[in-house]
This record gives structure tokens, C-alpha cells and sequence, in this order.
């Protein structure tokens, strides 16, 4: 196997960029076991997720760039909320093709459920973890996003 040219520093946290990948996956497939008995998937929670703390209804595109996601991806998501009766779009008075996402109260009512069963899963989750370490880690993810959006923006400029 050919030799890394990685600081320890690098190094460590190209085994920690694996383990979130991994992370990603498993927690994907726990959100859909979660709340697949009330006809959502995890990529439809986390779009109702970002409607839910939006301070005011906004367009697809918004959602997508606060979810860091890509705007078709987040269109088809909901396209398929809106199917289900949980989204409606309503028009926007700043935009005319742009429309407004807004939640419904069989919306509201799914994702409140939905944070329900989140709670208990989170919470016996936490078994064998210290506040302090998970708000470590916290803290650390938090920083290297802030570094990849600080790189994504100075790429973007070039």
C-alpha cells in the first residue's frame, strides 16, 4: 500500500470523514425504521425539519441552501410531502414561479409525531456517552463545517 503524505493531524481526521460517512448512512437507515409507520422516509423528515424552523414560509431553494442540498433534490421531496397532504404551496408575493412551501396541519402533526419517537430514540441512544463528549463532538463537527463552507465559498470565488 502506497505511503500517506498526511500529517497525524490529517490523518485523524480522515479516519473521523469514514466514520461520519458511515455515521450518515446508519442514522439514514435508523430515521427510516423510525418513522416509516407514518409515511415518512428520513430525507421527507428533514425536509419538514427545515419547513418547521424556517421563521416564515420560504421557496425550495431556500430550503435546499439551508440544508446544505441540492435544490432538484429538495423539489422532489416536496413534490412527494405535497402528494401526501403535509406541504402545500401557496403563492409568493416576491416571486411568481417561486412558490411558497408551507406545512400543513397533517404536517405539523406528523412531524410533531415524528420528534416523539426521535426523543426516545435519541435519548437511549445517549446510554454510555457523557453530555460532555457529545458536546465535544459537537463542537468539533461544528468547526470543521464552518471550515468546509468558509473553503466551499473561497472555491466558489475562484
Amino acid at each position: 500500500m502506497k505511503k500517506s503524505n498526511h500529517t497525524p493531524s490529517g490523518a485523524a481526521l480522515t479516519d473521523l470523514i469514514l466514520d461520519l460517512f458511515k455515521i450518515n448512512n446508519q442514522l439514514l437507515t435508523a430515521g427510516d425504521r423510525l418513522v416509516g409507520d407514518l409515511g415518512l422516509t428520513s430525507a421527507r423528515w428533514q425536509v419538514l425539519g427545515a419547513i418547521v424552523a424556517a421563521s416564515a414560509p420560504q421557496p425550495v431553494a431556500w430550503l435546499a441552501r439551508d440544508m446544505g442540498a441540492h435544490r432538484q433534490n429538495v423539489q422532489r421531496i416536496v413534490n412527494d410531502l405535497e402528494k401526501s397532504g403535509l406541504i402545500t404551496n401557496e403563492p409568493n408575493p416576491h416571486h411568481k414561479r417561486a412558490s411558497l412551501v408551507v406545512l400543513t396541519k397533517l404536517g405539523q402533526k406528523t412531524f410533531d409525531d415524528a420528534m416523539s419517537l426521535q426523543a426516545l430514540w435519541v435519548n437511549d441512544l445517549t446510554n454510555g456517552l457523557t453530555e460532555k463528549e457529545i458536546r465535544m463532538a459537537h463542537k468539533t463537527i461544528g468547526r470543521l463545517l464552518q471550515k468546509l463552507e468558509t473553503s466551499s465559498k473561497t472555491a466558489d470565488k475562484n
